[in-house]
């Protein structure tokens, strides 16, 4: 539940951080071959909207790469049982 929620933050540093993610991604896949291909989107008229559907792209790819590299969350039930455990035990420790 909480990996979802994670997946799904727009706030500022979220976003920032799936733009950077994307782009370590994007610079990692091939940016060599984009560079090459730069000079042909700047002559095209549509340059802001390919700017801002690049930018949606970076993100999604952020959010890919953050998922394969993020640690998962710990299991509810597991953290659950920590939590009774260390109650108990504190219970135990008053007696």
């Amino acid at each position: 539940m909480v990996h979802q929620e994670r997946r799904g933050d727009d706030s500022a540093g979220g976003r920032l951080l799936q733009l950077a993610a994307g782009a370590a991604d994007l610079a990692y896949g091939g940016l060599a071959s984009v560079l090459r291909d730069g000079r042909h989107l700047l002559a095209r008229a549509d340059v802001a909207e390919l700017a801002a559907e690049g930018q949606r792209e970076l993100r999604a790819r952020g959010r890919l790469v953050l998922d394969r590299v993020a640690a998962p969350p710990p299991a509810h039930l597991e953290v659950l049982a920590r939590h009774a455990a260390a109650r108990r035990a504190a219970g135990d420790r008053d007696v």
